[in-house]
């Protein structure tokens, strides 16, 4: 049964036709009305209607806008036109859309349903070719696909494939296995993914090459052998929108491998340098094309003797530099990257690396380090790896720092609290109080400036001299004399005036008198 959808701004014509029309007996069913364009085109994205009748003059959107928006979206979806005979010609625009029955309002049962019968004999016979090629289609879809990439399969790792299965196979594909110059490209998905995404590459892979020699999945990779006959520039160009096309519909990058031109004969060869070339994707990272020119010859390589200065990079840790030990370890990762050592001497130098870092943290801390430890070790990049150790690295110093923060700050505390109870002591000193806390007086002085932004010496002199304040407002005929020996100078009243006046202006007299 044909679904049909009718469409009219007037209800007496929708009520009229939709009560008259045997639907059944012409092989269809009425699925729902509408009075605008609008209306109509929501519903047709539900429903999907075989057959639209529609009037051409409405509200909103009109029957020729309904038949251009429904055009574009769907091309198996038929029209009939009602018109008025002023608009006749007007309704003539709808034939570059297809539209071949018009039907002058009003319009008989019998002139309908004629329409609507040739309409559904169409879509018969359209069903029925459809259907006819569709099962050739599918008959050869079935067996060529799966002998060509069974073929590529075994001609990549099949060492025993001679002169003679080269020539059977390249007869039954149409290929000529003497002459011609092919490329290789091997293509692998970063991130887990499912298996029918190897597919899709494959797919469009085909399309943007129109139809390579060969394609095939094999293990986690797609393979395609195409000839050597595009310029390097239209070549690359390809291999992006391959790239792009999976990436923008799927949200995984791609790392690919193209091999250098060769014969068809050399296609197991040209299967191992892609994947030797794939391996370099540890240093080149995650969505990289590479090629021969991306990997340097031993005779390039220089190695220079990995040195780290494991000390300096534990210390500045330790301490909570952050910013120096990131510039340490940037240093190493550089190094590593130029010198490109063999992949796992490089991950037992990182690993190395990560152990050094890991046992400053708290033992809570490195158990779930060591967790993490063979994630990290699974990693296919460097970069990756760098991740994980500049995570790590900067978690620790940063805990660290927090934690000498926390210290001095408390030693700060303590060191205030014993000014705050012993400043009419003459003797209150920082050496003093650096011996009674064991500590050195210079680092104590160093952090107490840190801290407090002032030196230990004036925060003691500035903590007197309040309380002298404070004992004047409490007793102002308290004298000079007794106020230095109250505040921790003793005898010295002369150095107490002088201290005095700095602070405050005055003198101890003068600012007895004040107001």
């Amino acid at each position: 049964m044909y679904k049909v959808l009718l469409v009219d701004d007037e209800w007496m014509i929708l009520d009229g036709i939709a009560s008259v029309m045997s639907w059944n007996r012409l092989g269809t069913e009425l699925i729902g009305t509408a009075q605008d364009g609008l209306e109509a085109l929501a519903f047709i994205e539900l429903q999907r209607p075989d057959i639209i009748i529609t009037d051409i003059r409405m509200p909103g959107m009109d029957g020729l806008q309904l038949v251009e928006a429904v055009t574009e979206m769907y091309q198996d979806i038929s029209f009939v036109m009602l018109t008025g005979f002023t608009e006749f010609e007007y309704a003539k625009r709808a034939m570059q859309y297809g539209v071949k029955h018009y039907l002058l309002k009003p319009c008989s049962e019998e002139s309908l349903m004629e329409a609507i019968a040739e309409l559904v004999g169409e879509k018969d016979e359209w069903t029925d070719q459809a259907q006819f090629v569709q099962t050739i289609q599918t008959n050869l879809e079935r067996v060529l696909p799966h002998a060509k990439q069974y073929f590529l399969k075994e001609l990549v790792t099949n060492k025993t494939y001679g002169a003679k299965e080269w020539g059977h196979f390249g007869e039954l594909f149409g290929v000529d296995f003497r002459s011609q110059q092919v490329r290789m490209l091997l293509v692998e998905i970063e991130g887990e993914h499912e298996y029918l995404h190897l597919f899709a590459i494959q797919n469009i892979a085909e399309d943007v090459f129109h139809n390579p020699i060969l394609s095939t999945t094999l293990g986690r990779h797609v393979l395609l052998i195409m000839e050597d006959k595009l310029p390097e520039k239209q070549l690359f160009h390809n291999i992006d929108e391959i790239r792009h096309t999976f990436t923008r519909y799927y949200h995984y990058d791609l790392t690919m491998a193209l091999s250098e031109p060769g014969e068809l004969a050399q296609t197991r060869q040209l299967y191992m340098q892609t994947i030797s070339y794939l391996n370099h994707r540890f240093y080149l990272g995650e969505g990289s094309l590479i090629m021969e020119r991306d990997i340097l010859s031993p005779e390039e390589h220089g190695y220079l003797e990995f040195e780290m200065d494991q000390e300096r990079l534990v210390a500045a840790i330790q301490a909570g530099h952050w910013q120096v030990a990131e510039d340490e370890l940037k240093q190493t990762f550089c190094l590593l990257s130029d010198q490109r050592y063999d992949i796992f001497q490089t991950k037992s130098y990182l690993i190395q690396t990560f152990m050094e870092i890991i046992r400053l943290s708290s033992p809570t801390g490195m158990k779930e380090y060591m967790d993490r430890l063979p994630c990290m070790m699974e990693s296919s990049t460097l970069q990756s790896f760098q991740l994980f150790i500049l995570d790590a690295a900067r978690d620790i110093a940063l805990e660290r720092y927090r934690q000498q923060r926390s210290r001095q700050s408390q030693m700060v505390q303590a060191v205030k609290e014993l000014v705050e109870s012993r400043y009419e002591d003459e003797s209150l000193t920082l050496q003093a109080i650096a011996g009674e806390i064991y500590m050195n007086p210079d680092y104590i002085g160093k952090i107490f400036k840190k801290e407090t932004g002032e030196k230990f010496t004036n925060y003691v002199l500035r903590y007197r001299m309040g309380k002298a304040l404070e004992l004047l407002k409490q007793d102002s005929s308290c004298t000079v004399s007794s106020l230095a020996e109250k505040t921790g100078f003793g005898a010295n009243w002369p150095y107490f005036s002088k201290v005095f006046k700095k602070y405050t202006g005055f003198s101890p007299s003068e600012y007895k008198k004040v107001p």
